[in-house]
């Protein structure tokens, strides 16, 4: 086998396990119901905006540290944070200690950037896009399975909600294994570059000592300023990452507090059938990202961006007609439906994003979108869940607001992309009619 597929399967086998975790889809069945402590008002309002919050403050330093350390001790760290968090969800159930525990969650969560960006390091330019494939297969694979196996056992009665808590800790610890051999990775893209000049390639070059990374914090400096002005000064991936983060911003809001709005839904407050609607939301959602790719959409931008305006309107009305409903397999269809049209827009602008942008700068550009996103997501959440800072909203008012978001959202860009089609004819109508 070629070393660039062994580090490839190595890493696939890691993210695998890292979102093999049946116990997500029964989060707030686990530690709302019988098997916690705490009320459902206690965890939409004390425990899961604490976990927002631990994620953006994290996501900052891991940002900044993932390059600098070379990437794999944070993906070491990060199977670390999985065992520490799942091994407190089994064992504590105060409030205090629950807080407490989604300081590793923002860890965990934070830490996926190096997973994302550290095979990157370790193979060449032209192997990019298939290893990228992979990575991506594997976090799919993860989630499905996960998803799939959480209904089968609970459907059947073979575990309880808890019990499912002891399958997510043993892959995690088998995850951290999958770690500790991975290959270290001797460069990275800013700190320890092979040639920091931004005109040139930052491929490693086998076997070749003379061009040996050495650390550098003003090559870094100067770099990452190259790559951040190039970027952002493109009105191009301005247009496009303001889409992405503010899209985002939505979904992570969404994905977050949709197991509240189940179990306020569901006879009896028990929404039993979660894991086989996360497993078929990963599955539609992976269809739409791949029918995504399959387009050429950098081509067509501003028709692109009128269909994206159109999808969104969509997921908010779905939204919209989700928080209204009083039917569980309403709002389970709702949300299926919502992740594949939300991973279908998200990965048109993603590529739109990437085709425009300098070599070797996509990672950044994700990171800083990444962020922007989850700081909006923070503020809304400050401005919707939050009793004391915030309007402390029911979780159907919560999802009127999401829903209506996201309407505001394709309705904006919609008139926009249509304002600025209506001016550009004008201007060429004017033009036409000077050259006559």
């Amino acid at each position: 086998m070629k070393y660039w597929l062994k580090i490839s399967l190595l890493l696939c086998t890691f993210g695998f396990l890292r979102e093999l975790r049946p116990s997500e889809p029964y989060v707030t069945e686990y530690l709302a119901g019988d098997y916690g402590n705490l009320t459902t008002q206690q965890v939409y309002q004390q425990v899961y905006p604490f976990g927002t919050y631990s994620v953006l403050a994290q996501l900052v330093i891991v940002f900044l540290i993932t390059d600098l350390v070379r990437y794999k001790p944070v993906i070491v760290l990060s199977a670390v944070a999985g065992i520490v968090l799942f091994a407190m969800q089994i064992w504590c159930d105060t409030l205090g200690m629950l807080q407490v525990a989604q300081l590793f969650y923002g860890f965990f969560t934070a830490a996926e950037v190096a997973y994302y960006t550290y095979i990157y390091a370790k193979v060449d330019k032209e192997r990019y896009q298939i290893v990228t494939g992979h990575t991506r297969a594997a976090i799919l694979s993860g989630k499905f399975l996960g998803g799939l196996l959480a209904q089968i056992l609970v459907s059947t009665g073979s575990m309880n909600y808890g019990e499912l808590y002891y399958i997510s800790l043993t892959t995690q610890i088998i995850s951290l294994g999958v770690s500790l051999v991975l290959p270290s990775v001797p460069r990275s893209l800013y700190f320890y570059a092979t040639d920091a000049s931004p005109s040139q390639s930052q491929s490693p070059t086998p076997g070749s000592e003379e061009n040996a990374p050495k650390f550098s914090i003003k090559n870094a400096s100067r770099l990452l300023c190259y790559h951040l002005v190039s970027s952002y000064s493109n009105p191009i991936v301005l247009q496009w990452s303001l889409w992405w983060s503010l899209a985002t911003c939505g979904q992570i809001q969404v994905i977050s507090y949709i197991q509240f709005l189940w179990k306020e839904v569901a006879p009896q407050h028990q929404s039993s059938y979660n894991g086989g609607v996360e497993a078929l939301a990963t599955l539609l959602g992976a269809v739409g990202a791949i029918a995504a790719g399959m387009l050429n959409s950098n081509k067509r931008r501003s028709c692109y961006m009128l269909a994206n305006s159109i999808c969104a309107a969509v997921l908010g009305a779905l939204l919209l007609y989700a928080s209204q409903t009083t039917v569980l397999w309403v709002a389970y269809i709702n949300y299926v439906l919502f992740c594949a049209i939300f991973f279908f827009i998200i990965t048109v602008a993603g590529a739109i994003v990437a085709e425009n942008l300098v070599e070797d700068s996509f990672g950044l550009v994700f990171g800083i979108n990444t962020l922007v996103g989850l700081l909006l997501q923070t503020i809304l959440t400050i401005v919707v869940v939050e009793p004391d800072t915030g309007f402390g909203l029911g979780l159907r008012d919560q999802y009127l607001v999401n829903g209506g978001y996201f309407l505001c959202l394709g309705i904006i860009y919609g008139v926009g992309i249509l304002i600025s089609k209506l001016c550009a004819r004008t201007r060429n109508s004017k033009q036409l009619q000077i050259t006559t």
